[in-house]
């Protein structure tokens, strides 16, 4: 059984500056980043390398017809090297350009396993929620099939994963939360999966006790105290990252894909929506073993009774984003079953990290559940 992959070398710089002295990005490089990150913190350096803004080939989440414009894009070049710079949506594209070569995005999906490397690829978050730094999935909005579909292969881990707390001090309390809150859920997803070992372990009960703790001095000393707890928040994702990156995450992502695909919710904010209705239905069927441990570190961190860990949980959640209903969203009752066919046919590599099994039954039970 393989215990933890560390694939990627992790490098840390305090500062833009440091890691443009250190790295020297050259002609050679292609940058990919969004235009409000690169301006405040790179443009003054004058960079050579060719940089390309993710939202002039599309708008949010990435989608086929965004990412294969993109393919397009480094067609044009001798790249050696991709800088990706941003959030998730920025580094799971990043993951596939460094393996573009002249198929199309649907024959890579198709013939995933005959994917290679074809440039480095340095990936730097902007937020602290992602983990995709450490990870070699890439998941992309496949518009012609109506979901979320991850494309995975160990030719697309990044070469070198670096963490610039700086880049996250002027992070919007949005994107704060619904990042980190997803980096919460990596972990607690990966620390009940069956792929779980003693080694992801460490990093999942890490990241949870670095968040949990961050957003209980949040609660205790206001939203100003933010930037000093980016650094802690950053390392948290990376620990996510690394403990999902062996173990999986599970049916809050795989059920989270049909209904913020279609309803265009951000990635974090639609497994926030999912999270503690998954965490429920595996308490009611299967309260024991990796959930009782899960439950019990909640409980010390949350100092309430074990058995109130969800609500507490909840409770403090909504303080960072507020929780909504599937159907303030405008979700109709009507789609649920068609979601939960969605996740069975269409997630069932994120469905195999579950806790215990689920039918598309159960599925549907747990969106009528959070509804």
């Amino acid at each position: 059984m393989e215990e933890i992959i560390f694939e990627p070398r992790i490098y840390q710089y305090e500062t833009c500056a440091e890691f443009v002295e250190h790295v020297s990005p050259a002609a050679t490089d292609f940058i990919l980043t969004n235009q409000y990150i690169y301006e405040p913190f790179f443009k003054d350096f004058k960079l050579p390398a060719t940089v390309v803004y993710q939202e002039q080939y599309g708008q949010g989440e990435p989608t086929d017809e965004m990412v294969s414009k993109l393919m397009t894009e480094i067609r044009k070049g001798d790249y050696q090297r991709v800088i990706a710079i941003g959030g998730g949506t920025i580094l799971d594209i990043a993951k596939i350009l460094s393996v573009t070569d002249d198929r199309t995005l649907d024959e890579m999906y198709d013939q995933k396993d005959s994917i290679k490397r074809q440039r480095d690829l340095l990936a730097i978050p902007t937020t602290c929620g992602t983990g995709s730094e450490v990870t070699n999935i890439a998941v992309v909005n496949r518009l012609s099939l109506g979901t979320k579909m991850g494309l995975v292969s160990p030719e697309m881990f990044p070469t070198d994963a670096i963490l610039i707390p700086e880049l996250l001090t002027t992070l919007p309390e949005y994107v704060f939360a619904t990042s980190s809150i997803d980096a919460l859920v990596h972990a607690a997803e990966s620390a009940v999966s069956p792929k779980a070992t003693e080694f992801t372990k460490l990093f999942s009960y890490a990241a949870i006790r670095k968040i949990i703790t961050g957003y209980q001095k949040i609660e205790a000393e206001g939203k100003e105290v933010l930037p000093s707890l980016m650094k802690e928040f950053l390392t948290a994702s990376t620990f996510a990252g690394l403990a999902f990156g062996t173990a999986g995450c599970g049916p809050v992502h795989a059920m989270s894909y049909p209904f913020g695909g279609t309803y265009h919710v951000a990635h974090g904010e639609s497994n926030f929506v999912i999270f503690t209705g998954v965490f429920k239905h595996y308490a009611e069927q299967k309260n024991e073993g990796a959930l009782i441990e899960l439950n019990s570190v909640l409980a010390e961190l949350l100092d309430c009774p074990i058995e109130e860990v969800y609500p507490a949980l909840d409770q403090l959640l909504d303080k960072m984003l507020p929780k909504r209903a599937l159907k303030d969203y405008d979700v109709k009752q009507i789609e649920l079953p068609q979601f939960a066919k969605n996740v069975i046919q269409e997630q069932q590599r994120l469905l195999g990290n579950s806790f215990i099994p689920l039918d598309e039954a159960q599925v549907l039970k747990i969106y009528q559940s959070i509804y």
